[in-house]
């Protein structure tokens, strides 16, 4: 990926913005952009099963070209496994045959459906009999009415809002159910079983979960984003009305009236209404499926099938699609969400059902936590029924336990997780938007944390895309472009009039190239002129400018057809006619040339990946300018030049050409037919003019970037559509390959019978293999394969393949790049996709992440989960961030658990079981958790990456929980037992001093006088103080996982300082005057003034837990593979 033209820069810039962005662009009349809002997710806060999240528009345009090429190229894969499986007739083989067809959702379905359709394989008479419909006649008034019972009107269904169903998750999600129950019991306590005394403390308690309970209702309904103007998109993108034929009449019809056996008359300017099969299609006849592919290139229409692909063949006309020249008639063979756009149209309006790993996260953390409160209250029941009911009747009358248990389900619940969890990913986002990252919606931040596997494109993210002929080759003779200038201009200089090899090699080059020079820079430096067109076409343009004016060459010939380069066929074809005689001289040796009709004959040039070509030449040009038999010997040597260049890291172009004498060509170049025709005059009898040889070096950063990926973990493998051998020579250059080529397997090495002990480990889940596991002595395990290998592959070749750590994927096709994915998916692997062609699409939806650069099409930008708008070396400080993400999230739950939940937890405990009062009123719990706590929690989202973050292994989402037994231990039992113990030892030491004695207390089952309600009230707010002070020490201890704080120190150091951390602990510092000391909320909330030595004692008790968890992490670091380090978090 280049860095942006100034002429480029602004539309990118527009293309891809930040919703929040549109209104100021739109006042400022730059039109209409993609929405590339920032989408926070509910399973960030307590709603955990399942995002609901999506954008708040969709644009029709980009999201249904994705779901298009999708089914199109499932429908392929199924096809070409089928035929590889048929070659191969190995039962063995045939046992893996679909194991990588693992559709997604509906559209598994969808793509099976469209498999089975033959529509376009029958005859027009088959058609009209299985449809009930005639030609000459139509459809009968009875039929039309029956068809409408039957298949309905011609509209596609709207998508089910669901609105209700939104509302209760709002609502009801994750812990909202426990919130909203908590605070109705709280009231009922209050009154009526409060009464004739209801307790305010209740009444404030029942308010501030109400409130807390609405606050997340809100904060999740806010974090949704509608998409219900998808479909009314998606309507007006149909017609209004079409013309039929009824009852042996022409009728205009509105389009939702049209059913299956219709006979529709179609012309330019026209939209087809429905899906239709041609019967009739005159030979101008071209349709614009852009809305389907996102292609602009017209497609002709055929009357007879092309393809065995539903969606490739040109003899349906699919619903939605412009008819832009010609004209035709078409029987309806399907209406409304039958039709490929009504598939297409559903898959796009059905939401993501599958969860991050992220999602699946928080629901094993929210499991864990309703888990252990449905424990705890269960203990409470048990023990207030069979000891204090029957023993201790006043002790704790019903509406007091209805207070304890709802205070038990809130000491389990951290309230601030939701914003907690929230603020961390969006300031990660932000973070990454700042350097240039632009992530579509918060989970992918998180994800590319545990990707395993990134598979790259070569040119232009792994190399500069700038590419430059370096070498030529005519015969046998190879030159540097330097040379054959030189020669040309010596035999012009001696005016030689013989056979000019290199005019020829210039004159094809110039004529069967896309690329067009900017009349804006035209008069500039070769080298700084700016071409329009892709990377190759610009470096064979340059090479045919550099002998010689392109616009002379161009302006002796003239275009009549044109066959645009493509992944699957790798060549481009452009037939030309002659206009001026000077063209043969330039472009044919002298004997073809003066056979050469200048009236009627054309000349077909293509230009290609040798591979494909070669087989179809035999003649060469010799570097004479002869054309000559192409023998084996020739043949040889030219794949030994071909050969040689692809192992520099070159790619190789053949440029070749054939006389279409004007007896052999059938039609007229204008029909639709003449495609064929041209495609077949391509199979054979083609003479080589030559090979180019092209440079494109990688990036200067790219090694670097490899290497620190490598450090990380992360194989990173390149998929590209490039010859072997060039691929292989670019990759060892990029550090993708670091073995020598005698120890870079191929094919041969996965065998298809028996697993491998490679093969085993994958299928275990294994990562890379270690040391003695290699087939080879390097360190690594390389290997290169084709595409057309890939369709070959089984089960067992598969899992082999799957755990080798360098690998490149060489002359693949879009397809097989979605393959590739689901394949390393279905071993367990988090993939991340970069591609930016329409055709990529598919491959970067189905990635775990999909990357496309800021140049990409808008078609690979939508499918993308994460825009790179400068160079691919940013790809490190996204995976950086991202585990980052989850690091700081870990931190968050360790940081929220002992006061928030363990430490509030005892003093119920200790009520119901010792008879002691409770020490911790529920209020201050609430406090705790969604005030003193959830500041300092939100703090946390801005930690600066440890050290050692990119020196771990990616985490393994089966393996490398964010809540496990670890941080659970570390949590509880290290640092909850103490903050509890000293939150105990501080409370019960004051009521001591003041005169209510520890010994009366215990098992004391009795309710305090006033004098004594009011020492255990001073003494809640002293243990509420010990939990908040203690806490601000946890805080600076949890915040490094691994390196101590003078190695991470929290100020003086902007790498690892996180001032945000001082406000939040000055703010838990204000909240305790705000509720503990305000006389009127004294009274009501059962709080006090805290003698301020019990500000100074719980510092020390935090100095000392933080002096412990530094000598924790001390020998952590000194003994990695101790007892310590495999507890530690």
């Amino acid at each position: 990926m280049v860095a942006f033209e100034d002429e480029a820069d602004m539309p990118e810039k527009r293309r891809i913005h930040y919703a929040d962005d549109e209104e100021a662009q739109e006042a400022r009349g730059i039109g209409p952009m993609l929405s590339r809002q920032l989408s926070s997710i509910s399973q960030m806060s307590t709603r955990s099963n399942r995002s609901i999240t999506r954008r708040r528009s969709i644009d029709p345009a980009l999201a249904i070209p994705i779901e298009y090429r999708t089914l199109s190229f499932h429908i392929e894969e199924t096809k070409e496994k089928e035929l590889a499986e048929a070659r191969n007739a190995k039962k063995t083989a045939a046992a893996g045959a679909f194991s990588f067809l693992t559709y997604e959702r509906l559209s598994a379905n969808q793509a099976t459906e469209l498999v089975g359709l033959d529509w376009h394989k029958i005859t027009p008479n088959e058609l009209y009999t299985r449809l009930s419909s005639s030609r000459s006649k139509g459809l009968r008034a009875d039929q039309v009415k029956a068809a409408l019972e039957k298949y309905g009107r011609n509209t596609p269904s709207p998508p089910p809002s669901h609105m209700t169903k939104k509302i209760l998750e709002y609502m009801f999600g994750g812990f909202g159910s426990i919130l909203l129950t908590g605070s109705i019991l709280v009231f009922i306590s209050w009154k009526p079983l409060g009464n004739p005394e209801p307790s305010p403390a209740n009444l404030a308690l029942a308010i501030v979960l109400a409130v807390v309970f609405l606050i997340q209702a809100l904060f999740n309904a806010w974090q949704d984003w509608s998409s219900s103007r998808v479909m009314n998109s998606i309507t007006g993108m149909l017609p209004d009305s079409c013309l039929l034929l009824r009852d042996g009449n022409q009728v205009t019809v509105m389009a939702p009236e049209v059913v299956p056996g219709d006979i529709l008359f179609v012309k330019a300017g026209n939209k087809l209404p429905a899906d239709v099969r041609f019967v009739e299609i005159s030979s101008d006849a071209k349709f614009d499926r852009s809305i389907l592919t996102g292609e602009s290139m017209p497609v002709a229409g055929a009357v007879d099938s092309t393809d065995d692909n539903y969606l490739e063949t040109r003899c349906i006309g699919m619903q939605g699609t412009h008819c832009i020249s010609g004209s035709g008639i078409g029987v309806v063979v399907d209406t409304g969400d039958c039709t490929v756009f009504g598939r297409i149209a559903k898959l796009t309006n059905t939401p993501k059902t599958g969860s991050t790993t992220l999602q699946k996260e928080i629901l094993r953390f929210v499991l864990i936590i309703v888990s252990l409160m449905v424990f705890m209250n269960v203990i409470v029941l048990i023990l207030w029924g069979a000891y204090l009911r029957p023993k201790h009747v006043a002790w704790i009358p019903v509406a007091a336990l209805i207070v304890d248990i709802v205070t038990v389900a809130i000491a389990f619940v951290p309230e601030g997780l939701p914003i907690a969890l929230t603020a961390s990913l969006t300031i990660t986002a932000n973070i990454m938007k700042r350097n240039n990252i632009l992530c579509k919606s918060l989970k992918t931040v998180e994800t590319l944390g545990a990707v395993s596997v990134l598979c790259s494109d070569k040119t232009g993210t792994l190399t500069k895309n700038q590419m430059t002929a370096s070498d030529c080759c005519i015969g046998t003779k190879t030159m540097l472009p330097a040379e054959a200038l030189s020669e040309l201009n010596t035999r012009e200089e001696k005016g030689s009039s013989g056979p000019n090899m290199i005019k020829q090699l210039r004159a094809v080059s110039a004529m069967c190239n896309a690329g067009e020079f900017d009349v804006t820079t035209i008069n500039q430096p070769l080298a700084d002129r700016i071409i329009i067109g892709d990377a190759t076409d610009q470096a064979v343009l340059r090479f045919s400018e550099s002998l010689g004016a392109v616009q002379v060459t161009r302006g002796l010939w003239r275009k009549r057809f044109d066959l645009a380069f493509n992944s699957k066929n790798k060549f481009m074809i452009r037939v030309n006619s002659l206009v001026d005689p000077k063209g043969v001289e330039d472009a044919l040796p002298v004997l073809e040339g003066s056979a050469f009709d200048h009236e009627k004959d054309m000349l077909l040039t293509i230009k290609g990946a040798p591979d494909v070509l070669i087989g179809r030449c035999t003649s060469y040009l010799d570097h004479e300018g002869v054309t000559r038999p192409l023998d084996e010997t020739t043949l040889m040597t030219i794949e030994e030049v071909k050969d040689n260049w692809s192992s520099e890291g070159k790619r190789v172009i053949l440029l070749a050409r054939k006389v279409l004498p004007h007896q052999v060509i059938v039609n007229d170049p204008a029909a639709n037919d003449f495609e064929t025709e041209t495609m077949e005059h391509a199979k054979t009898g083609l003479t080589l003019v030559g090979l180019i040889g092209i440079v494109d070096p990688p990036r200067d950063e790219i090694p670097d970037v490899v290497r620190v990926l490598r450090q990380a973990g992360i194989r990173i493998f390149m998929v590209t559509g490039d010859f072997k051998l060039t691929a292989q020579a670019i990759a060892r250059d990029c550090g993708i390959i670091t073995n020598a080529t005698k120890d870079v397997h191929d094919i041969s090495f996965l065998s298809r019978d028996a697993p491998t002990d490679l093969a085993i480990k994958a299928q275990s889940g294994g990562s890379s293999p270690s040391q003695e596991e290699q087939p080879r002595q390097g360190r690594y395990t390389s290997i290169v394969l084709s595409g057309p290998e890939l369709i070959t592959l089984n089960e067992n070749q598969w899992n082999a393949l799957c755990v080798y750590d360098e690998v490149v994927f060489a002359r693949t096709t879009p397809e097989q790049k979605l393959r590739i994915v689901k394949e390393y998916q279905a071993r367990d692997h988090l993939v991340g996709m970069t591609g930016d062609g329409v055709n990529d699409a598919p491959s970067l939806k189905q990635a775990d992440i999909g990357i496309a650069p800021g140049s990409g099409s808008d078609i690979a930008i939508e499918a993308a989960d994460m825009v790179l708008l400068e160079s691919f070396s940013a790809i490190t400080d996204a995976v950086l961030y991202g585990r980052v993400v989850f690091d700081n999230l870990k931190k968050t739950i360790c940081y929220l658990l002992p006061a928030g939940s363990f430490s509030e937890l005892w003093p119920i405990m200790t009520n119901v079981i010792f008879g002691l009062p409770q020490v911790l009123s529920s209020f201050l719990m609430i406090i705790i958790c969604c005030f003193t706590d959830c500041a300092a929690a939100t703090a946390l989202a801005y930690e600066k990456p440890e050290a050692d973050v990119m020196l771990r292994p990616p985490r393994n989402p089966k393996k490398d929980k964010l809540v496990n037994w670890k941080l659970m231990f570390h949590a509880y039992v290290v640092v909850g037992l103490i903050e509890t113990v000293t939150s105990f030892s501080m409370a019960y030491w004051y009521a001591q001093r003041k005169g209510v004695s520890f010994s009366v207390l215990w098992f004391g089952y009795f309710q305090p006088d006033d004098q004594q309600q009011q020492v255990l009230n001073e003494a809640s707010s002293i243990y509420f103080v010990n939990l908040v002070v203690m806490q601000w020490f946890n805080l600076m201890a949890t915040r490094t996982r691994h390196l101590s704080i003078f190695q991470h120190p929290p100020a003086f150091n902007k790498a690892t300082q996180n001032l945000y951390l001082f406000p939040a602990i000055l703010f838990a510092f204000v909240i305790i005057f705000v509720f503990n000391y305000p006389p009127g909320l004294q009274s009501t909330l059962g709080t006090s003034n805290i003698p301020v030595e019990y500000f100074f004692l719980p510092m020390s008790f935090g100095l000392g837990l933080l002096f412990i968890d530094e000598a924790r992490k001390w020998a952590v670091r000194r003994w990695p593979n101790g007892l310590l380090a495999k507890m530690a978090w």
